[in-house]
């Protein structure tokens, strides 16, 4: 996996748009739904206001323009230091870190909110579990573990997976599966949320969304746990 992302750093929002171009949608629109579905679990979920977050396999660190003023400390971490470059260059303020795709560098305990947006599906299933247990590890009691994938049972993600030139080895879980792998990793409080069903960004649209993120229809979903 190292390999595959070196090779993408310095084009890989390029390549993520043409995956999507098909959709009409930038893909900043992508981001900014992510970051607010992080914000409202934020809010609803921790009792800081501005948490300590740690992002794994945060790439060149597109979400974290999005999260100024949402989190406290934020740390980003991946297996690809030709991405960590580009996004310490472009993200100044933030603690990125290389890791070896299995133990996280940071003690246990560390964050408030440990996310991992769209990595899981590139791993291979036998180690979902590890993953999820190094997540928890490093969340402090009452943390928030945030597992962010594509959804599978949606064609246009499906679509958009299949065009992605970096997606061409991915293994798709859904919600249900990573809700089990919380579970058996020690979470509580477990939940799911589906979004981006809808194609528009205005409050009437987000609102609609909010009331069916309980369908699994939308094109991602988060999956959430207590640690």
């Amino acid at each position: 996996m190292t390999e595959l992302f070196d090779g993408y750093h310095d084009n890989y929002r390029d390549v993520v748009q043409s995956s999507i171009d098909f959709s009409g949608l930038p893909h900043h629109f992508f981001m900014r739904a992510k970051a607010d579905l992080l914000g409202n679990l934020i809010a609803q979920r921790l009792d800081t206001e501005r948490p300590d977050m740690l992002d794994v396999g945060c790439g060149v660190g597109s979400l974290h323009p999005l999260l100024h003023g949402m989190v406290g400390r934020l740390s980003g971490i991946d297996v690809s230091s030709a991405s960590l470059a580009q996004a310490r260059a472009d993200n100044g303020r933030v603690d990125y870190r290389e890791f070896d795709g299995r133990t996280f560098p940071f003690d246990d305990a560390s964050f408030d909110l440990v996310t991992a947006v769209c990595v899981m599906h590139h791993l291979v299933p036998t180690e979902w579990a590890q993953f999820i247990a190094e997540m928890r590890r490093v969340t402090r009691p009452g943390g928030l573990v945030c597992v962010i994938e594509h959804n599978p049972y949606n064609p246009l993600t499906r679509l958009a997976v299949a065009r992605c030139e970096f997606d061409r080895d991915a293994v798709l879980l859904g919600a249900g599966t990573t809700r089990k792998l919380m579970a058996a990793g020690g979470l509580r409080e477990i939940g799911a949320r589906h979004f981006l069903l809808l194609p528009w960004d205005t409050k009437p649209s987000r609102r609609l969304e909010a009331t069916l993120s309980g369908v699994p229809l939308g094109g991602q979903y988060a999956a959430f746990g207590t640690a």
